[in-house]
Parts: structure tokens; sequence; C-alpha cells
């Protein structure tokens, strides 16, 4: 018997976490932070429904924490199996989770030295030492490579093309010459971007979940250079500075990328760049390791000798002492600097000298959860509460969507427009209650296929 259970990525886009039991060997499809709101929050210390020690696997399809970032709270909670992901997931992933188990113990810290927690003392749901264990269970593998995780069912990575090594996963099941298979689109990418290649198209599938991050919004039909073009110029004739709250792994990436295309091709003048991220700095290091994973377009440059991740004047700020002196920078500017939704980070330092100045810009080009400073901001709000005091909001704020990495629902239609068969069940996961609806009714509509909503701690019995 084959049983799928949702505990996590149901009514938000975090925390994703999906058990697949066949027969009795249980394999942990992500295994993700819940981010944003307290309430969510406070959800990665509620016990894992499932004892972590009879988990016999972990499969990853990509590193960003809200797939990862509870793995060492499982492992320390008795999960002693394997890890599986792809290289480039594994080599991010040890740069993510022990930044984000340095930022669980300095948050135990500060609760403990403010007094502000109801524990005495106050614990991090993990340490670096937990995150470091964790690290030494993963065992990676290659696209395409087959990894049987019993005699009949083998798994496969296949691109997803979200963020380096981002993948969606193939579970199939061999009876003789026939077979079942489900699958797990981890977050899609979108078709055509800078960097990354194209997610690979699936055929034939008996289950599947896909992710609705994006499912009620369509992208701007713009690729992001001219946008970015525009409120870079804009930002410079303003004699400002432009802060831009970017995710360390992939959309920074990206931005240097396209802003070193602009400046080539005379667009942009050749501006100061400060990278105030050092997981940005760390990860921009694993991309530059691992080349064959994006198009080709990236790696003929590399061949020409282009330093692909390089503008003309780019500062990568790695020290403390380092991002301190950003706050001279007048005139202008770029300051790149996580978190990319503004929860924590340097980026809060940066928002609150720069947010009350009205010749600056601030950029979102990314997805904003509800209950974010990034999101606040965005809806206007005259002021947003940063490190306990009420900044005001009197720069301009700007917002590019189609830098976004999560395939709009056309790009999710048209990726499954090539199923050579209607899955028997499609389970729509990882979106915000409007976006999921919105998707599933637009699969329905499109290609008549059953649809289910789950919500968190729902099970369905599988025919694989």
């Amino acid at each position: 018997m084959t049983r799928l259970t949702f505990y996590g990525a149901t009514g938000t886009v975090t925390g994703s976490k999906y058990l697949l039991d066949i027969d009795n060997n249980k394999l942990l499809i992500d295994c993700g932070l819940f981010q944003g709101p307290k309430e969510n929050r406070l959800r990665n210390w509620d016990p894992l429904p499932v004892k972590p020690s009879t988990i016999n696997r972990v499969l990853l399809t990509h590193a960003h924490i809200d797939h990862t970032g509870y793995l060492p709270r499982l492992c320390l909670d008795g999960f002693a199996g394997k890890v599986h992901s792809t290289y480039a997931t594994r080599d991010l992933c040890d740069i993510l989770l022990r930044d984000t188990a340095h930022l669980q113990e300095e948050d135990a810290y500060w609760a403990n030295k403010k007094g502000f927690s109801k524990h005495h003392p106050a614990l991090p749901l993990f340490t670096i030492e937990d995150a470091e264990k964790t690290l030494t269970q993963f065992s990676p593998y290659h696209y395409g490579d087959d990894i049987f995780v019993q005699d009949d069912v083998r798994v496969k990575f296949r691109d997803a093309g979200h963020i380096l090594g981002s993948a969606w996963i193939d579970i199939k099941r061999i009876n003789g010459m026939a077979s079942r298979k489900i699958l797990f689109s981890g977050d899609l990418g979108r078709p055509a971007r800078p960097i990354l290649r194209d997610p690979d198209q699936a055929f034939n599938v008996d289950y599947l979940i896909i992710e609705s991050t994006y499912g009620d919004r369509l992208h701007e039909p713009d690729d992001g250079y001219q946008e970015l073009e525009k409120v870079i110029v804009d930002s410079v004739r303003r004699g400002g500075v432009l802060v831009i709250p970017s995710f360390s792994v992939g959309r920074t990436q990206s931005l240097i990328y396209i802003i070193r295309e602009l400046e080539e091709e005379g667009r942009i003048p050749i501006l100061p760049i400060y990278v105030d991220s050092p997981m940005a700095i760390h990860a921009t290091k694993v991309f530059k390791k691992h080349l064959t994973d994006q198009n080709l377009t990236t790696r003929i440059l590399s061949l020409t000798g282009t330093e692909i991740y390089h503008t003309g004047k780019i500062h990568f700020c790695e020290t403390r002492e380092q991002s301190i002196q950003i706050n001279s920078v007048y005139g202008p500017g770029i300051i790149i600097s996580a978190s990319g939704m503004a929860t924590g980070g340097r980026i809060l330092h940066h928002l609150e000298q720069r947010l009350p100045h009205p010749q600056n810009t601030i950029l979102f080009i990314g997805y904003q959860a509800e209950g974010t400073r990034g999101k606040t901001i965005l809806e206007g709000k005259p002021e947003v509460k940063i490190h306990g005091n009420y900044v005001p909001v009197q720069a301009k704020i700007e917002q590019i969507s189609s830098f976004s990495g999560h395939a709009d629902y056309n790009e999710i239609l048209a990726w499954l427009m090539a199923f050579n068969k209607p899955p028997k069940m499609t389970f729509i996961v990882h979106g915000e209650p409007a976006a999921s609806t919105a998707l599933a009714e637009k699969i329905r509509t499109k290609f008549g296929w059953k649809v289910f909503i789950p919500q968190f701690g729902d099970g369905f019995d599988l025919d694989f």
C-alpha cells in the first residue's frame, strides 16, 4: 500500500514536507521550515506527526530553506537515514543550513539577554553543530541518475529550472511491463531565464503534486532587463541609492548577471554595487563551481573568459565592518542585500537608513509573502517596524515581478499541456489559498483533470 500525507506547504508557501509511505518504506519529500508570520514560525516547534526515526530517506527538490531548513531538527529528533539531492543542492545546503542554525542560535541569545521569551532558557531550534552533522547524511546524485529506494521503486532528479540544482522528483514503481509514476514539482522554474536551463518536460504521470505560488498571477512579459534598466536610470537621475532586498541564492546571482549585461551594452552607467550578504557571496562561489548545471549561453560566456558574476565596480561585503562602511555611501549606487522579503539580515539596516529619504529607491524583485516587511512596504503603509522602531517610508518603492523564479499560471499550464495522459489526481500545494484555488480551477477548466487542494495532515491512499 502507498500513502501520501501532507505535512507542510498547505495554505502557505513555506514548510514543504510530504511523506510518501510505500509499503512502510517512508520517503520524506522536502523538509522545510515554516516562515513568515509568527503563527507560521511557531509551527516549527510542533513535533512532526510522524516519528523521524521511522523515516527511511529524505529527497530534496532544492536548497531553499522553506524546503530544507527543518532537516537539522529532523536529524536531532531521530532521523538517521540518507538525504538525497543534486550535487549543487548539497553544496548550497552547506551554506544555507549553517546560516539558518546561526540565526537560530542568535535569536535564542537575544531572547535570553532581553528576557522576551516565555522559555527559560530560550533554546535554538537547532545549532550549527546539528546542521554540520546533518550535512554528513547527504548522498547527492546527478540529474537523471537512477536511485533505487527499493528493488521496484526508482527515483530520478530532473532539472526544474528554479534555482541552481533545483529538481522535480520522478518516483517510478515498476511491475513487469507496467509502471506507475508520482511527480513532485518542487518549485517549478520558468523558460528562457538567465543562467538556468529551462525546466525539463515531464510526460507520463499518474499522481502529480504541483506548486501554486503564482497560481493566480501572470508575470510581466518583459524579461526583467528593460524594467531594471528603467529603475536604475531613474535612481541615478534622482541622485539616490537603489536598495534591492534579494534572496542570496539564485536571485542575487541573476541580478549581478543582468546588471553586467546592461553595463556592457551601455544601457546603464557603471555604478558601484555593494553585495552585502556573506551567504550570497558564498553562494556565488557555488554557482561558479557548478557551471555545467547552467544554460548553454552561460557556459559559452565562461569559455570566452567573461567574468559572469562581476560588474564593473562590484564590491563583495562579507565582514560586518564592510557592511557598516556602506552607510557612508551617497549618490548613485546599488545595494543588494538579504533577505529578499526583508524579514531579517543586513537588509534591515539598509532599509532603516535609506527608507526615510525620498531620493532613494527600494526595489522588490521577488515574491513577498503575507506578514513580511516586504509586503508591508509594498502595500504602501506610511511606516514599517524595524529593530523595534517605526521607520517612515519616504523612499520611492518599485517592484519587478519578472525576476521571479516561480512559473506563473500560464507557464505551469504550458508545462502540463505536454503530459500524455491525465494524472489520476493532481494535488495543489505551496501557495496562498487564493493562488492554489485559482490554479486548481484553471487546471480543471483547461484539462478536465481531477484536482485537490490538501490541508495540513491530509492523507491519501494511492494506486501505486
